[in-house]
């Protein structure tokens, strides 16, 4: 985790190394490419994977399964999270959904050979399986940024969904546990921590192609330009509060190049775009806005907003959702100050 850096180990070369590995703290990429990949050398994106250990703990602690409940599980990769509560819940009340025919099938496998012979689906995790509906408990192990209304609708009332969850705006993501309502339609709940998971293949976020925004250089020609002096860092860290606060909004950073970076923001639902360019050693970062929407002025107001409420990290926030999506937002149990998202 530290180098950011993948390599790869084969257990039949190097068992030890392969056994050490499998027993660390480390995020264990499983699948490259959505199988495509070949060869022993890292692919271009990784595409399923086997989470570290002490997330996988933490997520299973949020949870907090009881004897006799039932689990469905979205994403059940090596199978060995499914495997965890099995042994807890007994196999015949723990459902997995895969939607990797390859990667299920040696999930499936992993569970027969170790004597938990979980039910293994391969097919849509969006879908849920309401063949086995309803659950007391579903968690999911892949980001999400629509929420299915199949797992409020598959979950009993006053049951819990757990998922990692974040909005368009960027990649940060934070793990929410959502109590389903009386309703079975709709949940709310808070956000425990932050976190990163590849995004369900369904869900993958196609990015915008710059030029249908920024067609040339006479677009940023006639670009309204101003300054601002939001420090670089902290509007890093600001991610996940200004994706909820502000909507149908991308962002990206190019890389650095010479003590300069630029941001680019993209409307959603519009061809709205800004990018502000930060330069090291310089207090203000130059401007440049244009379309209906001033996105820029709406990120800095987010922001200004974050900082002025102390800066909250994911777990202060909280959320409601009905089948059909997000519905609200709200910071320290505020519901009545709540937000559309």
């Amino acid at each position: 985790m530290g180098t950011r850096r993948s390599v790869a180990v084969d257990r039949e070369l190097d068992p030890a190394g392969w056994e050490r590995w499998a027993a660390s703290d480390d995020p264990i990429v499983t699948q490259w490419d959505d199988g495509a990949h070949e060869g022993t050398e890292p692919g271009a994106s990784f595409s399923s994977s086997s989470s570290m250990p002490s997330l996988v703990f933490s997520m299973l602690g949020d949870l907090d399964v009881r004897p006799g409940q039932r689990v469905l599980e979205i994403g059940t990769g090596t199978g060995w999270n499914a495997a965890l509560l099995a042994y807890r819940l007994g196999a015949a009340n723990v459902v997995t959904v895969e939607v990797d025919g390859a990667v299920a099938a040696r999930g499936r496998a992993g569970l027969e050979r170790f004597g938990l012979p979980v039910e293994v689906v391969h097919g849509d995790g969006a879908l849920g399986s309401p063949e086995r509906a309803p659950f007391d408990r579903v968690i999911v192990t892949c980001g999400v940024r629509r929420i299915p209304g199949a797992w409020l609708e598959q979950t009993r009332p006053g049951g819990v969904v757990l998922l990692p969850w974040g909005t368009y705006y960027g990649v940060d993501e934070a793990i929410a546990r959502l109590v389903v309502g009386s309703d079975g339609r709709s949940a709310s709940g808070s956000f425990t921590r932050p976190v990163a998971f590849m995004r369900m293949r369904s869900q993958r976020f196609v990015w915008p192609r710059h030029d249908s925004y920024v067609p040339g250089p006479e677009a940023m020609d006639a670009a309204e330009i101003s300054f601002t002096d939001v420090p670089e860092a902290a509007f890093r860290s600001a991610g996940f509060a200004i994706g909820l606060r502000v909507r149908h909004v991308a962002h990206n950073a190019d890389r650095e190049r010479d003590g300069r970076r630029a941001v680019w923001f993209y409307g959603l639902t519009d061809r709205s775009w800004a990018v502000v360019v930060f330069r090291d050693g310089s207090e203000r970062a130059k401007v440049y806005q244009a379309g209906p929407r001033r996105l820029w002025d709406e990120v800095e107001g987010a922001f200004r907003w974050w900082d002025r409420h102390g800066r909250p990290g994911p777990e202060r926030f909280g959320i409601a959702v009905r089948s059909e999506g997000p519905t609200a937002a709200w910071l320290d149990g505020a519901r009545d100050a709540a937000w559309p998202v």
